[in-house]
């Protein structure tokens, strides 16, 4: 004769119970968030850094620029002058490259700000896990997660 007791032990260990599956579930689920959180947290670290050194960059190129163009901008004057330009047309001149000198600094602003990444990745990877949490409860008959 056969021990029920040791065949639904036997059993129990073979086959999870359903307290057990929805157990590792939550556990996969509070890992998987985990991870997106640490991805975001590394790329906005990115992003902040690549913020700050545009800024602290920005901010110490303006003062020195300034300083500087104002005496170029003056010397360059006088030296047209000195050549027999107009003095108001020397200073249109002066005024025009100085317009071209700071065209170019933007520029280059521009392109720094045009690297930040705006956590694609991090948007990249959520995406794909709603897609396969939709598949499996699909498969499942749960109720589907609602990517937002």
């Amino acid at each position: 004769m056969v021990d029920t007791e040791s065949a639904r032990a036997a059993g129990a260990a073979a086959d999870p119970s359903l307290g057990d599956l929805v157990s590792q579930a939550a556990a996969d689920l509070s890992i998987l968030v985990r991870s997106e959180i640490d991805l975001a947290k590394i790329e906005l670290r990115k992003d902040v850094r690549r913020f700050a050194t545009i800024g602290v960059m920005g901010v110490g190129c303006f003062f020195a620029f300034n300083l500087v163009i104002v005496l170029l901008s003056f010397g360059l004057v006088y030296g047209l002058i000195r050549l027999g330009i107009w003095p108001w047309a020397s200073f249109l001149i002066v005024a025009g490259v100085d317009m071209v000198a700071i065209g170019i600094a933007a520029g280059i602003a521009w392109i720094n700000f045009r690297r930040v990444s705006g956590l694609k990745l991090t948007r990249k990877t959520v995406q794909e896990d709603l897609a396969i949490m939709n598949r499996e409860d699909q498969a499942t008959g749960a109720p589907a997660v609602e990517a937002r």
